[in-house]
């Protein structure tokens, strides 16, 4: 790659980290309160999972229009407009709250899920530009980024109190707002865009790396859906055995922040040692988290489960974007990122759908284990790929 001058990638990461503060609140949203909200709507605890199901169905479709907006216009464009469609899901959500829509608020999840996809999809923009010994930290640049919206978000949905709105629509609103203006951030200030310039100033590169990219899409697949099926029944697990939603908003917050906060020691941690040990640390973490959440009582085993939970998936997060990264030349990276953020999405949504199911059937505790046995199977996968290259 040509050399790209220092600051102009300092101005890159400044304003995507501005832009992932904003959507960290978006986020958040949608985990502390989606699940409650979803289980008063809808009337029944095996259908709680249905919510997170078509959020994450929702992120599938926007990955790829993200991704392929952005392979052929830019990162700016792509980016952008996921932030607002995510905008306008939120505004929904409020929307069919307030009128007692299942049917309008199901819909509107759909489309909120693309600020979620969005989210996710600015990680890959942080590393356009960075070289390859430093592209991981470049990477945890941008998530680590979304730790204060995630943890200071759950916190703001008293100040909706005088909207006079359902109590759970509220953080919704601030949702929406936040990724209004995200989309205005990226669309003034992400200038130079780093995918154009990554591209006029790289040359030629091989094809994809195959066995990469499908273990990179392994690791943040798998990871993906543990997470999101065990956070998702964590707050509604909590509300039936008499926690309040203060609590349940402390859980979440302090697993978002785990989710994110650790990204620069990861993204070091990667860098340094390599992604597939990383990814293999991520499966044995959420087997570690799925073993304190499934005999909790009190809001302090809850916050140690969720923050291993989080944590792990930091760990497959940034080992796998890297891996991706690697393996994908510039003429196909974002839409081949777009591709494998499907993968993620569509993982989450079945993670989120069979949570649910999975409670009612069996219980929380088998809930919990069943996760991190399965999260066991990235550690075989990272030795078989490291053995072939």
């Amino acid at each position: 790659m040509t050399s790209v001058p220092v600051q102009t990638q300092h101005r890159i990461l400044t304003v995507l980290v501005a832009a992932q503060v904003l959507s960290g609140v978006g986020l958040a949203a949608g985990v502390a309160v989606g699940a409650l909200l979803a289980q008063d709507m809808l009337g029944s605890t095996s259908l709680v999972g249905l919510s997170s199901a078509v959020s994450t169905a929702g992120a599938a479709l926007a990955a790829v229009v993200v991704g392929r907006i952005s392979q052929a216009h830019g990162r700016r464009p792509g980016l952008a407009a996921g932030y607002l469609t995510g905008a306008v899901g939120s505004f929904g959500v409020v929307t069919a709250a307030v009128v007692d829509s299942p049917v309008l608020f199901l819909l509107a999840m759909f489309v909120y899920g693309a600020g979620m996809a969005t989210n996710l999809q600015a990680r890959y923009a942080g590393a356009d530009l960075a070289s390859p010994t430093r592209r991981a930290r470049a990477v945890s640049a941008v998530l680590v980024a979304t730790t204060l919206g995630g943890m200071v978000g759950p916190n703001l949905a008293a100040l909706t109190g005088p909207l006079g709105l359902p109590h759970l629509a509220g953080p919704f609103v601030l949702a929406g707002c936040a990724y209004a203006t995200a989309t205005v951030i990226l669309t003034v200030w992400l200038r130079p865009d780093p995918l154009l310039l990554a591209s006029e100033t790289t040359p030629p590169q091989p094809a994809s790396e195959g066995h990469g990219l499908l273990f990179g899409a392994l690791v943040m697949a798998v990871t993906q859906l543990v997470m999101v099926a065990i956070m998702t029944m964590t707050p509604v697990h909590m509300h039936n055995h008499g926690h309040g939603i203060a609590a349940s908003g402390f859980v979440i917050a302090v697993h978002i922040g785990s989710m994110y906060l650790p990204s620069p020691l990861t993204g070091w941690l990667v860098d340094r040692h390599g992604p597939r040990a990383m990814a293999a640390a991520s499966g044995l973490t959420l087997l570690a988290a799925g073993i304190v959440a499934a005999p909790a009582n009190s809001v302090v085993q809850y916050t140690v489960a969720l923050a291993l939970l989080g944590l792990g998936w930091n760990f497959g997060l940034v080992a796998g974007t890297a891996i991706i990264t690697d393996a994908a030349p510039l003429a196909t990276r974002a839409k081949v990122q777009g591709t494998v953020d499907v993968s993620i999405a569509i993982a989450g949504a079945a993670g989120g759908m069979a949570s649910g199911l999975v409670v009612t059937a069996a219980s929380y505790p088998f809930l919990a284990i069943s996760g991190g046995i399965l999260a066991l199977a990235v550690v075989p996968a990272a030795v078989a790929t490291a053995r072939t290259r």
